[in-house]
């Protein structure tokens, strides 16, 4: 699937999705069919993309709603910066420079001038400061984060309780919040914000239905030369199968989603204007086990199961080969460069080794009965359930791949498939067995190692957490954890991030699956100045930072 950014999204303005039925079986969304070869219907088209995990639209723009809908955090609200890791560059945005303490305790940012909010009142640093203290407040996090500091209308200082490293991407990409507007409303978590003011080039709600929006023209926008599309056309898809659908019709011009044999069912239909590429810039998707409950809790149970999983299967029945299977240091193809060598090639746990798994569940005490299936402790049954969303269909295949692998150990897996906002409600109270998760993907690994195995991210079962959802913890790990966050010279944090893949082999927090590529196809039959791995200005993925970059890249088909 094209990932439910939950977890990211609700770390920085919190997003979540709303799912409902198959278009196949009675989506009613109304699609025009890209008019292609002339010139004036394409300079007045709307650029059209379906999002394949809500079923319905409704009307809130809220970044801090549990449900909010696209493009808020893409084209609605801007960050101070943006990091693309197609190319591994960082482009300022509302910001045009900033500069680190020496110390490491604060970072100041310089605004960007003549910026505007949609209705025409001017961006200051008021603004930024407010959008973090509302934040914290609502959601939490940035505990490292003492104070943020206006200095005049185009300054702004962030001051640290520690020297924290990871700081600038942390705090950069967070999405800018008008005060004068938020500030004002009662109740600022559960107002819809049905009408937003943004920073952003596409800003104005232009018809709302259940099963589409458009998004119009910023009229204030810092960069009109760059809103060279009329606008943007959101469809609304309860799964892959029906916006795969669109997409094979021609229905959509951008299709950021899963679609399997894309050479065959999407390519060919148009060689010359459909293409695709699924770079490997995107998160670790892990299988999540719950280590508050046994017998996910023992380091031994947990390589075993790993050991079971056959990641070649999975990869190529699950992923239809587009993913690159995961090793023992847990990152991702973004981390190519952070890769401790040692740990990747001398990799056990990572790797299919079904009598290595028996031996280690017989060893942990988890024996096999008569009829070749396993008990727990108290003699009931090794058994438990694996939950992902349902629209998801290649997430569902990988669980069925692992669930049919786990049964050559005697161990029983169900898949669970409901729809995504309720197994995602699972995740974040800790009610749950395990899923098939998503993980952080910064421009360093740092979050990716303190989500997954630092004390400060666990909570208790019953308390909401957007981030560890395994929940678990592991001291040596924050030892390094803190070294990380104290150093701001990439090379030494290089030097501890090879330690803490070490830790992460031993411990083995998470059973890491694959790569998780960032999913892009297009059609450039209306549009044109996509990005392609010749021209990684962005990535593909519509719900990444990037996705601005490209919004305001793309022009009409002369």
């Amino acid at each position: 699937m094209t990932q439910p950014r939950f977890l990211r999204a609700a770390r920085t303005s919190a997003a979540g999705l709303a799912v409902g039925a198959l278009l196949l079986t009675g989506c009613a969304a109304t699609v025009n069919k890209p008019a292609g070869t002339d010139a004036a219907a394409n300079a007045s088209a709307f650029l059209t993309i379906p999002r394949e995990d809500m079923g319905t639209f409704v009307q809130n723009f809220n970044p801090f709603a549990p449900t909010v809908n696209p493009m808020v955090q893409q084209s609605i609200y801007e960050s101070l910066l943006i990091f693309n890791p197609a190319k591994g560059d960082t482009v300022p945005w509302l910001a045009t420079e900033w500069k680190a303490a020496d110390d490491g305790k604060s970072i100041t940012f310089t605004l960007r001038d003549g910026v505007k909010w949609s209705d025409g009142q001017p961006f200051v640093a008021e603004d930024v400061a407010y959008t973090f203290e509302l934040q914290k407040k609502i959601k939490g996090g940035y505990d490292y984060l003492d104070t943020v500091a206006a200095e005049g209308t185009n300054k702004v200082t962030f001051n640290f309780n520690k020297p924290w490293s990871p700081a600038l991407h942390d705090v950069g990409q967070l999405t800018i919040l008008p005060k004068h507007i938020w500030s004002a409303l009662a109740d600022p978590e559960k107002d819809a914000n049905a009408k937003p003011v943004g920073t952003g080039p596409y800003t104005e709600v232009d018809s709302f239905q259940a099963q589409s929006f458009v998004l119009k023209k910023n009229p204030n926008y810092w960069q009109p030369e760059k809103q060279k599309i009329a606008g943007i056309k959101m469809l609304a898809f309860a799964g892959n199968d029906g916006a795969n659908l669109a997409a094979a019709n021609g229905d959509v011009d951008w299709a950021p989603q899963y679609i399997p044999n894309i050479e065959k069912t999407f390519v060919s239909k148009d060689k010359e204007h459909r293409h695709y590429w699924f770079p490997a810039t995107g998160a670790m998707i892990n299988w999540q086990l719950n280590t508050t409950k046994a017998p996910f809790n023992d380091v031994d149970v947990r390589k075993a199961l790993s050991m079971a999983v056959d990641r070649e299967q999975v990869t190529k029945i699950g992923m239809s080969g587009y993913a690159e299977p995961a090793d023992c240091t847990g990152l991702s193809g973004n981390y190519e460069t952070w890769k401790n060598n040692e740990v990747k090639e001398n990799c056990t746990w990572t790797k299919l080794d079904v009598q290595k798994a028996n031996e280690l569940l017989d060893k942990a005490g988890y024996p096999k009965g008569a009829d070749g299936k396993r008990t727990l402790k108290d003699g009931k049954p090794f058994q438990f359930k694996i939950s992902v969303g349902a629209t998801s269909s290649d997430w569902l295949s990988v669980a069925n791949v692992i669930a049919q692998n786990l049964a050559e150990v005697g161990v029983t897996a169900k898949v669970e498939s409901p729809d995504w906002a309720a197994v995602v409600a699972g995740y974040e109270t800790g009610d749950f067995d395990s899923g098939i998760v998503w993980s952080a993907n910064d421009p360093s690994p740092y979050k990716y190692f303190n989500t997954s195995m630092g004390t400060a991210t666990v909570k208790p079962v019953g308390t909401k957490t957007f981030d560890n959802y395994h929940r678990f913890g592991d001291t040596k790990a924050d030892a390094l954890l803190a070294d990380f966050a104290a150093e701001a010279e990439e090379s030494k944090q290089k030097d501890i991030a090879n330690k803490l893949q070490e830790q992460y082999d031993d411990v083995a927090p998470l059973v890491p699956l694959f790569s998780g590529p960032e999913w892009g196809a297009f059609d450039d039959t209306r549009f044109t100045g996509w990005p392609t791995e010749g021209n990684p200005y962005a990535t593909l993925s519509v719900r990444a930072p990037t996705t601005v970059l490209v919004l305001t890249t793309l022009e009409p088909r002369k």
